[in-house]
C-alpha cells in the first residue's frame, strides 16, 4: 500500500466509528424498531471492521471469506430490507432481490476467481439492485407531501449516503482490474471510495441527529 493509499484508508474507518458512537448515544431515543436495528447494524459494521483492522492475525481472520460471505451480504440484505419493506412497502421486491443476490454466488464460485475481497459478480449485482431501490426512494421522496421537510427525513440522509458510496464506486469495483493499469486514475478513485464511504457514515449519523423522531 502506497503512502497515498495508506493516508486515505483511515478515512472510512473514522466515519464508521463516528456513526457507531452516534448510534449508541441515540439508541434509546429512537422509537421504531427498524431504526434501532439500523443503529445495531452500524455498530456491527464498526466491530467487523475493527476485528479485521486490529485482530486479524490473532483471530486468524480470512479477509476474503469474511467480507465476501458475511460483511457484504449483511450490508446488502439489511439495506434491501430497510428500503423495500420498511420504506417502500414492497415486500416481494425484498425477497426477489435477496434471492437473486444469493444466487449470484453460484456462478461466482464456478467461473470467477475466489481470491478477491469485493470485486465479484454478486457485489456488482448487489449494487445494481440497491441502485434500483435508491431511485425508487428518490421518486417516493420527491412525490411526497413531506418533500419540504426533507431535512427531517431519515431516509433522505441514508439515500444520499448510499448514492455517493455504493452507486458512486460501482464502476471502481466493476472495472478494478482494468483501472489498475492506470495507477493515477486508480489512486484517485480509491481516494473517492474512502472519502465517499466516510461521508456516507457521517450522513448515517446525521439521520439520527437531525432525522424526525416520531
Amino acid at each position: 500500500m502506497t503512502e497515498f493509499q495508506r493516508f486515505f484508508s483511515q478515512f472510512m474507518y473514522t466515519g464508521e466509528a463516528i456513526a457507531a458512537l452516534v448510534s449508541i448515544i441515540y439508541f434509546n431515543r429512537v422509537q421504531k424498531l427498524h431504526w434501532k436495528l439500523f443503529a445495531l447494524y452500524l455498530i456491527a459494521i464498526f466491530l467487523c471492521e475493527s476485528s479485521v483492522k486490529w485482530t486479524e492475525k490473532e483471530l486468524r481472520i480470512d479477509r476474503v471469506i469474511f467480507y465476501n460471505y458475511f460483511v457484504m451480504p449483511l450490508q446488502f440484505i439489511f439495506f434491501y430490507w430497510l428500503y423495500a419493506i420498511k420504506s417502500l412497502k414492497k415486500t416481494k421486491l425484498f425477497y426477489i432481490f435477496s434471492l437473486l443476490y444469493f444466487a449470484a454466488f453460484i456462478p461466482q464460485a464456478l467461473f470467477f476467481e475466489g481470491n478477491k475481497i469485493v470485486y465479484s459478480l454478486n457485489y456488482t449485482l448487489g449494487c445494481l439492485f440497491l441502485m434500483i431501490l435508491v431511485v425508487m426512494e428518490y421518486y417516493q421522496q420527491v412525490n411526497s407531501t413531506e418533500i419540504l421537510k426533507f431535512s427531517t427525513n431519515k431516509m433522505f440522509y441514508i439515500n444520499l449516503g448510499i448514492t455517493l458510496f455504493y452507486i458512486g464506486t460501482l464502476p471502481f469495483f466493476t472495472f478494478m482490474s482494468l483501472l489498475w493499469e492506470y495507477r493515477d486514475i486508480w489512486d484517485l478513485y480509491f481516494a473517492y471510495f474512502q472519502v465517499s464511504g466516510t461521508v456516507m457514515y457521517l450522513l448515517f449519523a446525521s439521520s439520527f441527529i437531525w432525522g424526525k423522531q416520531n
